[in-house]
């Protein structure tokens, strides 16, 4: 695999390159001097697993939640731009344009930073630091929810897949989705659309269970869609016009309806 530090790069040039990357620098050297564990995702962990090449101008940092105000304090008093964006799962660091993406759980709020993250999280180096990436297993298990309108993360799974495939821990991966495995069968069906001659990389096992689960699970007796963990806007129509509950939602999901108020208000803004 090729090192990040060597492929990746932003979609700017001269100066404003240099800034950039000089921020990140910055950014990655004070975390690491600091007692906050980390692990660096996004782009650059996607660059150096699977050596795909993509303009980026922000740099994704993954903490566990409780380490999030620490992150903001730190960069604060180097005197940085910091907010708590999305109370739920993101904060962010500013220096000028750049930003940097502190992320402790996912906009659906079920792909949350825990112990588990760290405990398989393999040694990597981005812009010439020494770092942990966040594990491939849990970049599948958070990029397989993203299918919004103007972005649809399928190709990276199908990417993960194809570059990690039998090595990947399977059986971590099922625990992870959870009851909500049929999105991972979703994608490993378009996997091996995508793929034909790599099908035998999902081992026989994974998709016999979960096929068989698909056969025997009975319809749900609760008015629930489940379609507002995959897309933020494309399903509210479904929650406000045909009353059904929304799966985000306490005690169904992990989101409180101030979380949802914010979360959607920003609906249409870029973020």
């Amino acid at each position: 695999m090729i090192p990040a530090a060597e492929i990746v790069r932003t979609d700017l040039d001269g100066p404003a390159r240099s800034w950039s990357q000089a921020f990140y620098v910055d950014a990655l050297r004070v975390l690491s001097a600091s007692d906050i564990p980390f692990l660096i995702g996004g782009a650059f962990a996607f660059a150096r697993y699977v050596g795909i090449d993509r303009a980026t101008k922000d740099l994704d940092v993954f903490v566990r939640p409780g380490d999030v105000h620490d992150v903001l304090e730190l960069f604060q008093e180097r005197g940085y731009g910091a907010e708590l964006t999305f109370p739920h799962w993101l904060a962010k660091v500013h220096s000028g344009q750049h930003f940097i993406d502190v992320i402790f759980s996912s906009g659906n709020g079920i792909a949350r930073v825990d112990d588990r993250w760290f405990e398989h999280a393999p040694d990597g180096e981005v812009l010439g630091v020494p770092v942990r990436l966040s594990p491939p297993e849990e970049m599948i298990w958070s990029k397989a929810f993203v299918q919004e309108r103007e972005r649809f993360d399928g190709a990276d799974v199908m990417h993960l897949i194809s570059q990690f495939g039998p090595s990947l821990d399977w059986t971590r991966l099922l625990e992870r989705f959870g009851p909500h495995w049929r999105v991972l069968l979703g994608h490993l069906v378009m996997f091996g659309f995508v793929y034909p001659s790599q099908r035998d990389r999902i081992p026989a096992w994974v998709t016999e269970e979960l096929t068989q689960r698909m056969l025997v699970e009975p319809p749900s007796e609760s008015r629930i869609c489940n379609g507002t963990l995959l897309s933020r806007e494309q399903y509210l129509i479904d929650v406000e016009r045909s009353g059904c509950d929304d799966a985000r939602l306490e005690p169904l999901g992990t989101m409180t309806t101030d979380d949802l108020e914010i979360w959607n208000r920003d609906i249409g803004s870029g973020h």
